[in-house]
């Protein structure tokens, strides 16, 4: 029988190649007792499945054959093309099946989910709680490649129907303009172009971020490289804000160098329960920390967690609830900045991985 969907706590690296890089990453910090919010990863032969009963097959080659120019224009005309059947056709009987059954699964885990969401406690119990639903591409953390920010995430999602349509979402920003592009510059080093889908409860962020296990800029390894700004991390992906930026001592975990960001506008969770609002932030609180010391002293202890159990330098996504618990909702090799460090700024490194918070907001 063919799985379509598995719970993180089922997931390990070994399935990167059935359910994506992302999915399995979430498996491994569960594996290494890292608090994760509770989630499932929906497979690459969903998506597979999905291609052929809808015959899309001849319709995405051709399109691609279109745009193997590499030309601008015909890469967009390639993406619209693919973008729009995909949205157009329905999920898979089987596949909403087993997505709906994870999904009403979630609504169920009220500690987990009331832990993951802090003080909203609405969103803490109920048959449709908010969900982040996130791509989980084939080789997205290869070594020789990374896919970060070239895919979608949709957060705060609510409800099986509105899953189904992330999960088409996310399956046709396999086929985005630049992901094309990308690959056809990797040439033969491509990974395949196959698509997982990470379905996790989301976490309403006080503060969020991400963290290097090594220097960004320099590749020092004995720091942790912190950024965070206040909400969702969404408000730094478009340039709104400059956050704050941490370096702190692996060794004598002493903070070496703090730089506050003028963060002065945050995303929370919609009024209406679905999608991200933008709103402005005092100006006395835009200029302020976001970060406690305990709370940086609790991120790094992880990160040195996280890098002992990978054996290699990390960057990690968090986020800070409102009840001022801490979750995790990715880690992955640092590789970019080791290969390219005349390309990396504290600027540009912080752009690129906080791309990958990317998401439609309402």
């Amino acid at each position: 029988m063919t799985e379509y969907t598995r719970p993180f706590s089922e997931l390990r690296a070994a399935d990167e190649p059935l359910f994506g890089g992302k999915s399995a990453g979430l498996g491994e910090l569960l594996a290494a007792e890292i608090p994760v919010p509770p989630g499932f990863g929906v497979s690459v032969a969903a998506f597979e499945c999905f291609v052929e009963e809808s015959g899309l097959g001849e319709r995405i080659a051709s399109a691609l054959a279109e745009a193997a120019s590499g030309e601008l224009a015909a890469l967009e005309r390639a993406a619209q093309t693919i973008g729009e059947a995909i949205r157009d056709a329905p999920v898979p009987a089987a596949v909403r099946a087993e997505v709906e059954r994870r999904y009403r699964e979630l609504g169920g885990t009220a500690g987990g989910s009331a832990a993951c969401n802090g003080a909203t406690a609405k969103a803490a119990t109920g048959a449709q709680p908010p969900v982040a639903v996130r791509s989980s591409a084939v080789g997205e953390d290869a070594a020789e490649a990374t896919f970060a920010g070239q895919q979608e995430s949709y957060l705060w999602v609510r409800g099986p129907e509105q899953v189904c349509t992330a999960l088409r979402d996310c399956w046709a920003s396999l086929y985005s303009a630049p992901a094309i592009s990308y690959r056809l510059r990797l040439a033969g080093h491509a990974p395949r172009a196959a698509m997982g889908v990470a379905v996790q409860l989301m976490v309403d962020a006080a503060a969020a971020g991400v963290m290097f296990t090594c220097s960004p800029v320099s590749g020092d390894p004995s720091v942790v490289a912190i950024n965070a700004s206040w909400g969702l991390g969404l408000a730094v992906v478009g340039g709104e804000v400059t956050p704050d930026e941490y370096l702190v001592s692996k060794v004598t975990r002493e903070l070496v160098r703090e730089r506050l960001g003028n963060k002065t506008v945050e995303y929370v969770p919609s009024p209406d329960g679905q999608g991200a609002a933008r709103v402005p932030v005092a100006p006395e609180r835009a200029a302020m920390r976001c970060l406690s010391e305990d709370q940086l002293a609790a991120l790094v202890e992880i990160a040195r967690r996280v890098e002992r159990y990978f054996g290699c330098h990390q960057d990690i996504e968090w986020a800070l609830a409102r009840d001022g618990s801490l979750w995790f909702v990715q880690s992955r090799p640092v590789t970019v900045a080791a290969r390219r460090p005349q390309l990396v700024t504290a600027e540009s490194a912080l752009s690129l991985v906080m791309r990958k918070f990317g998401a439609k907001v309402d």
